[in-house]
């Protein structure tokens, strides 16, 4: 439930919760102006930073780091890396849920990141941090047009790479849709569109396409190394329930896991971007990330504090990008879970 948080916020907060990091102070931008409802506004802001003060950013989670490396360990190189964004749902939610046993299975065979917490709430400042390192804004009313981001970026840093990416929208209503919402298709859960590298480029604007061109893109050329997956509103949970993400993650994952492509080297993670609104456990509370790839220790169960960002590292690294946006270049690595 976002739609009434655009307004929750706190005097200061940190972007990422793990290390000795600095706490910014909100930006003047990061909410929506309070004009006339400054009363409620003020409630509201001094409620939830109470509400901050008391669950602390690192309140319940243990601050468990990655196994150290094996001298000599190589990692391994994925050809191509894809992202599924669920919502709004804790770790106890999903993990052992009869509502999704498509991704519990996922998670039983593959990996289990079981101390990977969220940001913040609500969503839109997690789905900057897994693309930018950075939250930059928690007002879910931002679009493309008010709120450009010119920040460092993984489109940028792929681009400087050589490397080619794709946002695969559900619902999108045409390629190079940089709007707002419409249908089902909510443009906070397309982050990619937010980036002044693809508002501001008409070739890099077309990279954002409808996902009913994904099932023709996986068995060709035009494939691309790094593709964002969005689920609509329903099929990502956020207005419908989990068993229906389950059974769109069963549909339209399943064949990708078990294409060549991916067998031969690919990485998907699915992830949560936020708990419940209850859970402020590191800023966005615990959330159940799966990693999957034909390199994964089978069976594998982290105990390791990952947040976002670490998953922004681990899909450039994976592809051979050594700069890092934001976040993503001091965060925990994710390499523990392949082989």
């Amino acid at each position: 439930m976002e739609d009434n948080r655009a307004m929750h916020a706190h005097p200061t907060y940190r972007s990422a919760c793990i290390g000795p990091q600095k706490a910014h102070t909100l930006k003047s931008n990061m909410l929506p102006y309070p004009s006339s409802k400054s009363k409620s506004f003020t409630f509201i802001t001094g409620f939830v930073g109470l509400v901050f003060s008391l669950a602390g950013c690192g309140g319940g989670a243990a601050n468990v780091l990655p196994p150290t490396p094996t001298p000599g360990q190589s990692n391994p190189q994925f050809g191509h890396v894809f992202i599924v964004v669920e919502e709004n749902a804790g770790y106890s939610d999903v993990i052992g849920s009869s509502s999704m046993p498509y991704f519990n299975g996922l998670a039983n065979k593959y990996g289990l990141a079981t101390n990977y917490y969220a940001n913040l709430h609500p969503s839109i400042p997690n789905y900057f941090e897994m693309t930018a390192g950075k939250t930059l804004t928690i007002d879910d009313s931002q679009t493309p047009q008010s709120f450009p981001v010119s920040d460092d970026n993984v489109v940028r840093e792929l681009l400087a790479a050589g490397k080619t990416w794709k946002s695969y929208a559900e619902d999108l209503p045409s390629a190079g849709y940089t709007g707002g919402n419409t249908a089902k298709y909510l443009v906070r859960h397309n982050p990619l569109a937010y980036m002044t590298d693809v508002q501001n480029t008409p070739a890099q604007a077309q990279n954002l396409v409808p996902f009913s061109e994904f099932a023709a893109d996986l068995p060709t050329a035009n494939l691309p190394e790094y593709s964002f997956i969005v689920p609509n509103s329903c099929d990502d949970a956020h207005d419908c329930p989990l068993s229906t993400a389950d059974a769109w993650l069963q549909t339209n994952i399943d064949s990708l896991i078990n294409s060549p492509v991916f067998q031969k080297d690919g990485l998907l993670i699915i992830v949560f971007d936020e708990a419940n609104t209850l859970d402020f456990t590191q800023g966005g509370g615990h959330v159940a990330a799966v990693l999957i790839s034909p390199f994964s220790k089978p069976a594998y169960k982290s105990i390791a504090l990952y947040q976002h960002q670490s998953v922004l590292r681990l899909m450039l690294e994976g592809l051979g990008v050594t700069k890092l946006p934001g976040d993503a270049a001091t965060a925990p690595a994710m390499w523990e879970f392949f082989k």
